[in-house]
Order: structure tokens, then sequence, then C-alpha cells
């Protein structure tokens, strides 16, 4: 599955290298030498990486295709995807670590079994991750923490949470006797 691991950000120099806006946990694994990655928009890909290096905490990418500062300029925002395994990726990474793509469209499910939605979104904020559960009466927000998601089965394409209590009473009563009249 192609996933976004970084944007070009602005030229860096005049020998055409970039700043780049990383997107990903493992960027030692998704930017290196020779490695060839998809763009978006697609016309300005794809692009080989010819060298990689640290400047004071920013990582700076050169590109075979791109020559100059110039060029840089001209694609400056495009998204620079990996093609990732991510059945092989999870399997390789913690317990409790996913892709946002692995989650969306997931059964959300209380401890109880009952069916409050589907996944619509992992929100990253600051403090913490939330889940965007679309329910039956809109949208439902909860951290993404153990303590409220006590289990993930990706392979059976559910998440189990358990809600603070009163949070699922509070959002069936907001968004009751609303409707797209």
């Amino acid at each position: 599955m192609l996933l976004v691991v970084g944007r070009i950000g602005r030229a860096h120099g005049v020998l055409g290298e970039a700043t780049i806006e990383i997107r990903t946990d493992l960027p030692d694994e998704r930017f290196f030498v020779g490695a060839r990655l998809v763009t978006d928009p697609v016309s300005n890909g794809p692009l080989t990486i010819e060298s990689v290096r640290d400047h004071n905490g920013i990582l700076l990418l050169k590109f075979e295709e791109v020559k100059d500062r110039t060029a840089i300029e001209r694609i400056r925002d495009t998204l620079l995807l990996a093609d990732i395994d991510l059945v092989e990726d999870h399997l390789s990474g913690s317990a409790d670590e996913y892709h946002v793509q692995q989650l969306i469209g997931c059964d959300v499910v209380d401890v109880d079994g009952v069916k409050l939605g589907v996944l619509a979104d992992v929100l990253n904020l600051p403090g913490q991750d939330l889940l965007a559960i679309q329910s039956a009466t809109g949208e439902l927000l909860l951290p993404f923490i153990a303590e409220f998601v006590p289990e993930v089965d990706i392979e059976n394409r559910r998440i189990v949470v358990r809600p603070p209590v009163g949070l699922v009473e509070l959002h069936h009563s907001n968004h009751q006797g609303t409707s797209n009249e």
C-alpha cells in the first residue's frame, strides 16, 4: 500500500537539496540513498534519493532527477509516498502500533459487543490521538489510549472500546432530534 512518508519543503542551498517534512515514524527505513519514492502529484516523480543528511535536525534530501534549487522549488509541497506492506510492517513493529489506513473502516464495538459505529478517521493531536467514530447519530470522538481502547483486531477489522462513563449517552442525547431536513 502506498503511504505518505514525507512532503518536499523549500530548497536548501543551490545544488538541489530539499528540506523534507517527515510523516513517518521510521525515517531511516524510508529515506536512504537509492530509495525510489512515488510522488503526489504523480507528474513530479518518481524520485530517487541521491543523498540524505541531517542539517540541524532537518532532513535534507537530494534527488537524482532534480538538479538545482529552481527545480526543487517547482516540486515544493509534493508528497512522497513509499510502498509499505502493512501486514509485514505491523508484524515487525510493536503490538500496539498501527497505520491509520489499517484502522479506517473497522467496526467499533463496546466491551459488551454492541456496535457503536465505524472508524472514520484517527485525529493526530498534540496531546493524544482521537478515534473519530461515525455512529448512527453523528461523529463520536474517543481518546486512543489503552484505558478506552483495550483491543484492536486488524485481522477481523474490529476495535473494542471502553468509553468513559456517560460519553456515549451524552453523544446520543446531544444528537437526538437533529436531522437533515
